[in-house]
This record gives C-alpha cells, structure tokens and sequence, in this order.
C-alpha cells in the first residue's frame, strides 16, 4: 500500500471513530473491561503457580537404606538419583544429622537428650536421601523407580499433596483458556458490530469508490485500520489502569496482612507486566484486526 492510500486509510479510520462515537467506546470499553479482567486473572495465576511452585519445593521424597548398607553403596545409590531429569535437589542426611533434626524438633532441650544418649544413635538406620521434584506431578512414576533401586528399605512421599497439586495446576491451566477464549469471541462480537454500523452509514460511498475503481484492499483498509485502533486503546488503558493498581495493592497486603506477606511471595510488578503489558496489547490489536477483517469480508462482499 502506498503512503498516500496508508494515510487515507488512517485518516478514514480516525473519521469512523468519531463518526460512530457512541459505539466505537461502546466497543473500547467492552475492550477495556475484557483486558482488565484477563490481567487481573493473570496477576492472580501467576502469583498463584509462584506460591504453588514454593509448595511444590518443599514436597519431598524420602529414600531409606537396607540396614548395614554400606557408604560407597549408599552414595551409588545416589548417584543413580541425580541422572533422572525430574529430580530438582537430591541431599544426604546421614544418621547422626537425622538423629539431630528429629531431637531439635521433638525435645525442648534437644542437647541434654542428645547428652543422656550419649554415643548411641536411636535413629542408626535412618540415614536417607531428601528429594524434591521439578514437577511434582510425575512423583507416583519417580518414587516406582525408586523402589525397584537395590538397596532401597523404603520410600516415604506426600501422594496425596503432589496429586492435589498437580490436579488445581490443571484446573488454572483450562480456566485460563476458557476465560482469553471468552473475552476474546466477547471483544470481537462488539467490534463487528462498531464496524458494521460503520459499513451500513457509509455503504453508498463505498458502491461510488468501487464504480470509480478502487481496489479491494483500499476500501476495506479503513475499516480494518478502524478496528485496529479500537483494539490498541482498549488494550493500553487497562495495562495502566492493573499497573497501578498492583502496585497499591501489594503495599496494602504488606502493611496490613504481614504474615499473609511473609508466607506469600508476589511477583515484582516490573516482572509481570514485562509479559503482560505485550501480551494484552497483542490481543487487543488481534482483536481489532480480526474482528474489522471478518466484518468487511463479511458486509462488504469485495
């Protein structure tokens, strides 16, 4: 397209606008609203997996050894665990270190019990390899393999926790697709009907353009530009609008709900929205040129 027809159809695009005001912010804010809730979800989902993936650190896998087995066997046995590809961090706790962590835990003097044990180490067959899991969601395949190790006593995980965890990262995963898939057919009804009252006010002017030779793509090129515009306003107030309200409402946690803020981590605002703030413009200029190309092709039958 040459300049000339490119500002033509920008010029043209800007007219329509104004010439169905009522609906052309009818559709900007139907945009708006669209892209602020997928924001706000998304904010929600992210710092949602970020907690979920802290729970998922702190899931373990304990590996416990044949009584009398001996070190070199031990770390063999290790060693057999840090090839597998799923497995995140893979510690030794020996006997003593078990015997330590359980009496610290337990005891409120854990030094004077240590003391009356003296030398003798209750837990002596309880040195173990502590595991966690990149994705907790293939730990019921790991710990089979673990137990088919020669060596291994026993095997101690959280099924139950790893399953429900996997099972809610699924459930976010389809809701997430379903809400974008909504909000996005929802935008696109909207801007088919801006840009069909739009083809409807100017159809005479449109059949004069075509008589006196105008090319397809010149006469659908306005409404398209039209459209695009639509979508990229309706895209950057919402990124703003979430922008500020982020920031005003993770200041508003920390300083009222500390121990919510100790225990729950939130993604720096620069972090999120270096993903975000493309992402929903992305959508929302997809928005504008799909809904505006489907209308012309639809109305204007050129």
């Amino acid at each position: 397209m040459r300049i000339s027809s490119a500002g033509y159809s920008v010029k043209q695009g800007f007219k329509n606008i104004r010439r169905n005001l009522l609906f052309s912010l009818a559709s900007i804010g139907t945009i708006i609203a669209c892209l602020f809730i997928f924001g706000l979800f998304y904010a929600v989902v992210v710092n949602f997996r970020a907690a979920i993936q802290k729970i998922e650190g702190s899931i373990s896998i304990s590996v416990f050894f044949d009584e009398g087995l001996s070190e070199s066997a031990m770390e063999l046995i290790g060693e057999q665990i840090k090839t597998r590809s799923e497995v995140n961090t893979c510690d030794f706790i020996s006997a003593d270190d078990a015997w330590k962590e359980f009496s610290d835990q337990t005891y409120e003097d854990p030094e004077q019990t240590r003391a009356a044990f003296g030398s003798d180490n209750p837990l002596v067959n309880s040195a173990s390899y502590k595991i966690t899991l990149k994705d907790v969601s293939k730990q019921a395949d790991f710990v089979q393999f673990l137990n088919n190790i020669e060596g291994v006593r026993k095997v101690t995980s959280s099924e139950y926790t790893a399953d429900s965890i996997s099972a809610i990262n699924a459930f976010v995963g389809y809701a997430s697709l379903g809400i974008i898939l909504i909000l996005f057919l929802v935008s696109i009804f909207l801007i088919n009907n801006t840009i069909t009252i739009g083809i409807t006010v100017r159809r005479e002017e449109i059949k004069i353009m075509k008589l006196i030779g105008a090319t397809n793509a010149f006469v659908r090129s306005p409404f398209i530009v039209e459209g695009i515009i639509i979508g990229l306003i309706g895209s950057i107030i919402p990124i703003v609008l979430l922008y500020y309200l982020y920031g005003i409402v993770i200041n508003y946690i920390a300083g009222r709900f500390s121990i919510l803020s100790s225990l729950f981590s939130f993604q720096p605002a620069n972090e999120l929205f270096s993903v975000l703030a493309p992402v929903t413009i992305a959508i929302g200029l997809s928005i504008g040129f799909f809904g505006s190309m489907i209308t012309t092709r639809k109305h204007l039958k050129v």
